[in-house]
Order: structure tokens, then C-alpha cells, then sequence
């Protein structure tokens, strides 16, 4: 096995392949397990979405941000919901109030076509939510 192909003279070593092999699978193994995986959870509204499904959505979405996930609220306009855009702009406001004491906000509301859209992110990544 070449250990060092750029030195002069290069260095070589006899190993057991097949051990060799197996020390690399299981290096890679523990850098996966360590590797932090960042989820996106949709929540989905309506321009006129009443305050007890609001209040439900607001609370999944502070259950996944506690639980160390992404969460994009959208709102979604239908046909003549279109004229409403800033009715869709204070809910998502509200949404960003309602969430703020466990997450910031990472990408501002934005309008796309007919949904607008907000990216929350959880404050600290460490906060994860004890299941009892």
C-alpha cells in the first residue's frame, strides 16, 4: 500500500488489505453518525385561516423546532385570494411572533407565484426536547 506518493522516495507499507478496507468503512460510519441532518417541515395556510387552526399549526410548528427541525410557513393563495397578499403577510407575521421565543427567522416573508413563504430555524441546536 502507498502511504505517501509524493514524497521522495515515496513510502509504501504491506498491510492486510481486507483490514484496511474495514478501518476505512468503519471511519466513515462514525463521521455519518456524527453528521447533523437538517430536516424542512412545511406548515401550511390560508389567507383566511381561522385563530384555533392557527394556534394548532403554531404549536407543531414550535414541537418541530423544539425537536431541532427547519419549518417553512406557507401560505397559499387560491384564484381570487391573490388581492389579499398582505392578509397573508400579517399571518405570517403573527406566525414569526408566535414562534419567536425558540426560533429566528432565516429567510424573510416572500411571495412566490401564489404562495408566500417564511423559513424558521430553531435558536439553538443543542435545545432538544425531552419525550417523557
Amino acid at each position: 500500500m502507498e502511504i505517501a506518493p509524493q514524497a521522495k522516495p515515496p513510502v509504501c507499507k504491506i498491510i492486510d488489505y481486507g483490514k484496511f478496507r474495514y478501518e476505512q468503512q468503519k471511519k466513515e460510519k462514525l463521521q455519518k453518525k456524527h453528521q447533523v441532518v437538517s430536516v424542512l417541515k412545511e406548515i401550511r395556510l390560508h389567507p383566511n385561516t381561522d385563530i384555533h387552526d392557527f394556534e394548532f399549526k403554531a404549536k407543531h410548528a414550535v414541537n418541530f423546532l423544539l425537536d431541532g427541525n427547519k419549518v417553512k410557513a406557507t401560505v397559499l393563495f387560491k384564484g381570487r385570494e391573490m388581492a389579499y397578499t398582505e392578509q397573508g403577510e400579517e399571518l405570517l407575521n403573527r406566525f414569526v411572533e408566535k414562534t419567536s421565543d425558540v426560533a429566528k427567522v432565516e429567510t424573510p416573508v416572500k411571495l412566490e407565484g401564489r404562495n408566500m413563504s417564511v423559513i424558521l430555524v430553531p435558536l439553538s441546536k443543542k435545545s432538544k426536547k425531552t419525550k417523557q
